[in-house]
């Protein structure tokens, strides 16, 4: 015998719609806590993940189903196809936080109907910036309200009094595991701006008694998240804290991800002042941009200028040997960043290598093309590499930097602060092309850089102001301009 039940949330359009058997059997499954895999039985390692003792023990009931939907969908009902020519966008459909490097990752602002989710390893700022962005919401006079299920309100209120300089009056704090009170304060408060943190540790009533952390309870509590956020009747922005399992790698299934309108990636060891925030997915921007922060007691500071932060400001009269510039490119924005080397002699067979900002199979093969392409003597040498700020270097538009760099170290000449490398270099020794040279290069002349070498051919003219290009073909030719000859 079937049987329908309708348990309406307090203060809220939504409902949950359950349908099933009178009297329901039991039965036990054994699922996955990694990727959400179920077996009949209990086994050691997951067969679809890889992962050892992941499974637990739940009870489920058969011919069972459960249903989330809003009021207005309770009855059935048909979508209309409407021209995409005559869909409406509203103007400002996007809020502005204030803080630039967040605004710019995001493509300009958050969207009011849009579900961002934030995650990073322990102790990498997720609460401090989104309790940040909480603020400067609140002082536009929009309501926020600010849900944990991991810490109590009187930590939150600590953190704020340390990082905050006023705390503002739309701001509403609620330290409850239960989405299902959380939704119910939602509509309560009629909130802006909800920041779950984080969204592992909240449960759904209807959903008991899958443990807080399951992939059922989450992905069914931003299922409904969602759908607050969408509706079009009162449109929410929400932004989700996501925590990280042992492998640097979001937690839950990857499914979370593809619901999300926005997934953030936070990086940068805790023990550093350095943070970066990185857009792998964006609905509403592009991806792959990036912004810096600086971690202090007040909390995250926005980079505004990273050009500046990343390069050693140095008097024009300074003589420093083993260090070069060039420009690194950041989503859509290009970075200057200074590049360090310190070449020793070795007392071992094996000579070190040492380089914690690109990959040491990169900076290896480098090394071999100096010695045979630049006649530079390294087979007893030690090399360490490093960059200012820690800033990594993942482009190829950096060889020439890092060549020029450890050259000027090996012969312990000087290499000018005001010039800079911008190219890719072949086993050959010839110097390749890359990519948005000219944003590059603008963005050089702005900070009043005098001269670039790159590949030939390699950028259409532009005006500068400041700055000479300087077009060479082999990477012996750089050398000899920049060091002299041997």
């Amino acid at each position: 015998m079937l049987v329908k039940w309708t348990v309406k949330i307090k203060n809220s359009p939504f409902f949950i719609v359950r349908i099933g058997e009178k009297n329901l059997k039991a039965k036990t499954i054994y699922r996955c806590t990694e990727c959400g895999y179920e077996a009949l039985k209990w086994m050691g390692r997951c067969s679809e993940c890889g992962a050892w003792n992941s499974f637990e023990e739940v009870i489920v009931s058969s011919n069972k189903r459960n249903v989330i939907s809003s009021a207005n969908e309770i009855k059935k009902t048909s979508a209309k196809a409407l021209k995409l020519a005559n869909i409406e966008v509203g103007k400002n459909q996007r809020i502005l936080t204030g803080i630039n490097e967040f605004d710019r990752v995001m493509g300009g602002g958050i969207v009011k109907d849009s579900v961002t989710i934030v995650t990073s390893p322990p102790g990498g700022g997720k609460s401090t910036l989104t309790l940040a962005i909480a603020a400067e919401i609140a002082k536009q006079g929009k309501k926020v309200l600010y849900a944990t299920g991991e810490e109590s309100d009187s930590q939150i209120k600590n953190r704020a009094d340390r990082i905050l300089e006023q705390i503002n009056e739309n701001i509403w704090i609620i330290a409850d595991t239960s989405l299902n009170n959380v939704l119910a304060a939602i509509t309560e408060i009629d909130a802006d701006l909800i920041i779950v943190d984080s969204i592992q540790t909240f449960t759904l009533d209807e959903f008991l008694p899958a443990r807080a952390g399951n992939p059922t309870q989450t992905m069914e509590c931003a299922n409904v998240l969602v759908q607050y956020a969408k509706n079009k009747e009162r449109q929410r922005a929400i932004i989700l804290i996501g925590q990280m399992n042992k492998n640097d790698e979001m937690a839950g299934l990857r499914s979370l991800e593809h619901l999300v309108d926005t997934v953030l990636l936070m990086e940068g060891n805790h023990e550093e002042e350095l943070r970066s925030i990185i857009a792998t997915k964006n609905r509403f921007g592009s991806t792959g941009e990036m912004g810096f922060f600086t971690m202090t007691e007040k909390g995250l500071i926005s980079i505004d200028n990273p050009s500046e932060y990343f390069i050693t400001k140095r008097e024009k009269n300074e003589v420093v040997s083993g260090s070069t510039i060039t420009v690194i490119r950041e989503g859509s924005r290009p970075v200057i960043s200074e590049i360090e080397s310190l070449v020793s002699n070795s007392f071992t067979p094996y000579p070190s290598r040492i380089c914690e900002a690109m990959k040491k199979d990169q900076m290896n093969t480098l090394i071999s093309i100096l010695e045979q392409k630049g006649k530079v003597s390294l087979y007893d040498k030690n090399v360490v590499i490093k960059t200012t700020g820690g800033i990594k270097l993942k482009e190829q538009a950096v060889n020439l930097a890092v060549i020029m760099c450890i050259a000027s170290s090996v012969y312990n000449k000087t290499i000018p602060w005001d010039y800079a490398f911008i190219a890719d270099v072949g086993l050959t020794g010839e110097l390749k092309k890359v990519p948005s040279m000219e944003s590059r290069v603008k963005e050089l002349d702005r900070m009043g850089f005098v001269k670039v070498f790159i590949p030939q051919n390699s950028m259409r003219k532009i005006v500068l102001q400041n700055i000479e290009v300087i077009e060479c073909k082999t990477l012996i030719q750089v050398i000899t301009y920049c060091i002299g000859k041997k």
